[in-house]
């Protein structure tokens, strides 16, 4: 790695921890307070990612992107709709864990929707909990993302439009549930 490339990483490292240690409340954070973490100059962190804003969204994407990579359920489900309900539910608690940040992740995403965004990113996770990786199974994980972000962000009114609190984890557990079985309704097959 570069010199370039380990400032950087320096600026993306502090303002992560920082980012962490305010629990996703980045208003608290300033670039000032970046550099001062970073131990650069203030006007590397515009020069490299031309405002806070940007920056912070690197991070976020980075917090969120290695959540997803790190999922691993050792459980064993008999069914791909269990397995699916599964991670789904455990996707949707952290959003609901980790608001602040949960919220800079799908709105970046849908303002850069990509390949490498946190949201393709889940539904290639989601893809693993399926037999089969096919267009129709595609169709249904990005079905399912989609709803489950639609949900979070709007999560007061949708919640009252459809019936569930999904403030509790026991309510969010049972809305991951009625969506994954009205999405996969005749599609369950034993592994």
């Amino acid at each position: 790695m570069d010199k370039t490339e380990l400032v950087k990483e320096r600026i993306i490292s502090s303002a992560t921890e920082l980012i962490e240690e305010n629990s996703g409340e980045v208003k608290n954070i300033t670039a000032r307070m970046i550099a001062q973490r970073a131990g650069v100059g203030l006007g590397l962190i515009n020069y490299y990612f031309k405002s806070k804003d940007n920056l912070i969204t690197v991070c976020v994407q980075r917090i969120i992107g290695k959540v997803v990579a790190g999922f691993h359920d050792e459980r064993e489900y008999y069914t791909d709709k269990e397995r699916l309900t599964a991670w789904a539910t455990h996707v949707f608690n952290f959003l609901y864990e980790h608001p602040a940040v949960s919220r800079i992740s799908i709105l970046g995403d849908f303002h850069d929707y990509t390949q490498k965004c946190n949201s393709v990113l889940t539904q290639n996770g989601f893809m693993h909990a399926l037999s089969e990786n096919n267009s129709d199974n595609r169709t249904l994980i990005f079905m399912l993302t989609s709803v489950m972000q639609a949900a979070f962000l709007g999560s007061g009114t949708v919640g009252n439009l459809l019936g569930f609190d999904l403030e509790t984890p026991e309510q969010r557990a049972l809305f991951i549930k009625k969506l994954v079985d009205i999405l996969m309704k005749d599609r369950e097959r034993i592994d």
